[in-house]
């Protein structure tokens, strides 16, 4: 590798746009862009993505952020990272390259009949044990069995063999490559037919699920690695593709969050709180997932997680379906304009509820408004049921990582995402959690993870070199609010949201 390839270019690509970034070893972002993408509702709690402009959108930031052919910074990137939405998934010709089926996005609920069936069935255990994860829409392998059976045309592809199934990842490495199929282990770990303890896909989920083994599966790789080279008209050919991983693990491992007992939350679309448990896979318990994440070499580690549906997504609602919002970065400011939500209470349940409740069934309400209620309030309130949702889950965390052994201990929460550029959410939030949380400066930890993966696979960049906290401190929201008050605010929440189920 020539010395002067030094930079690394991360994909980041995501539910509601494609980013990408050049750093440089430090963390430092060189060069960035940014294009949203369209969302598709065919029909209620259905969402789907186009797999062609979900690559068009990944080409279009990829030149913006590096530029042109030779041109620009193509010179002196050595790598390529992938990070991506995880549970989204795409079935494509494996002779074409051509998707078969729009990309099936991890909020649609089309399957939620599916799962109560196979509950019913008895299936839940077995899934549970071998996949770390519940019985939910949430999970690609019942969305791929739905498609099997309300689209006959799928289906005898997937029998003639002739049907690839990816998630994002795979898709965007195939387009980049030519034809390489593959993915690494964090996102295999979030398609339900993924044996997270054999480390391998599985016939007897394949079977459950009633999908035919003719389905071509990726080959599943460690996060850092030899994922191929680009081969593909627009960019530079023979750059090496060395990182991929999921969001969620990617800002994990971003946020230098490589040993038992680190957490970090992630205020995305969703709200994604993980901790990283080491080499071994710890009962999830009731509500959290057990899930595949990367060690410092970015070889195979485990986390347990508990997934929050509607966080930032709740923010873009007020903005586009309300009209209260001109923009999301508005919210702090008029949140603060009001000393609490006046008495009102948002459960943002719009593709139903995930962690702690897994419930796909419920839907979202807005409680306690009065004549008095403005604008002002109902923001406040959705900021505050951010933070809520996240206190939810955090608590059976806490509680499932004190009857580990040795138990674990969370002193503090380290965060990332767009909506942790809030400081009145991180404040809230602390106050709920009674511990400090901790904004790292560069807040594209996401990004900078699937960086790192790469530039370590590359062997640009030593795996020693993962950052630490120290490094990453640079904002430190302390509790501020009383527990009795926090405990009457968490109260009235789940009062609330028992209301619902």
């Amino acid at each position: 590798m020539k010395a002067r390839s030094t930079l690394v270019l991360s994909i980041d690509q995501g539910t509601t746009g494609s980013r990408a970034f050049v750093f440089d070893s430090s963390g430092r972002v060189v060069s960035r862009a940014y294009r949203e993408i369209r969302q598709y509702y065919p029909r209620p709690g259905w969402v789907e993505h186009d797999p062609e402009d979900l690559f068009k959108s990944v080409m279009q930031v990829v030149t913006r952020a590096a530029g042109t052919g030779q041109r620009g910074l193509w010179k002196r990137i050595g790598a390529i990272g992938i990070t991506n939405q995880r549970e989204t998934f795409v079935l494509w010709d494996a002779r074409s390259g051509r998707p078969i089926h729009r990309a099936i996005v991890w909020q649609c609920r089309r399957s939620a009949g599916l799962c109560e069936r196979m509950k019913e069935a008895g299936h839940e255990g077995i899934i549970r044990r071998r996949t770390g994860l519940v019985v939910d829409p949430y999970f690609s392998g019942t969305k791929v069995r739905w498609l099997l059976d309300y689209n006959p045309g799928v289906r005898s592809r997937v029998l003639r063999g002739e049907a690839c199934f990816g998630t994002i990842d795979s898709w965007l490495l195939w387009r980049l490559t030519r034809g390489i199929h593959a993915t690494d282990y964090t996102n295999a770990s979030r398609t339900m037919l993924f044996d997270i303890r054999s480390r391998r896909w599985s016939s007897t989920l394949l079977d459950i699920l009633g999908i035919p083994s003719k389905l071509r599966l990726p080959d599943v790789r460690p996060s850092a690695g030899d994922f191929g080279r680009t081969d593909v008209s627009g960019i530079p050919g023979g750059i090496p593709i060395s990182g991929i991983c999921g969001d969620q693990q990617a800002a994990l491992f971003g946020q230098g969050a490589v040993t038992a007992g680190e957490i970090k939350n992630t205020y995305g679309t969703g709200c994604f709180l993980m901790i990283h448990t080491g080499d071994r896979i710890h009962s999830p318990g009731k509500g959290l997932l057990a899930t595949m994440a990367c060690r410092s070499d970015g070889g195979c580690a485990y986390a347990l997680e508990g997934a929050v549906f509607i966080a930032g997504a709740a923010i873009q609602w007020l903005r586009d379906g309300l009209g209260i919002l001109s923009s999301a970065a508005e919210s702090e400011s008029l949140a603060r304009s009001v000393p609490d939500s006046g008495g009102v209470t948002v459960v943002p349940a719009f593709v139903g509820l995930g962690a702690p409740y897994w419930n796909p069934s419920a839907r979202g309400a807005i409680f306690g408004i009065t004549r008095g209620t403005t604008r002002a309030h109902v923001v406040r309130a959705a900021l505050d049921a951010i933070a809520l949702q996240t206190m939810d889950v955090f608590e059976i965390m806490r509680a499932a990582c004190a009857r580990h052994h040795p138990p674990i201990s969370i002193r503090r929460l380290r965060v990332d995402g767009g909506a942790a550029k809030n400081d009145l959410l991180l404040q809230i939030q602390s106050d709920l959690l009674g511990i400090p949380v901790i904004r790292p400066r560069q807040t594209e930890t996401t990004a900078w993870g699937a960086a790192r993966l790469a530039g370590i696979g590359a062997g640009l960049w030593p795996a020693r070199s993962v950052r630490s906290e120290g490094d990453f401190a640079a904002t430190v929201f302390r509790p501020s609010l009383g527990r009795s008050e926090s405990r009457v605010r968490i109260e009235t929440w789940r009062a609330l949201v028992q209301r619902l189920l």
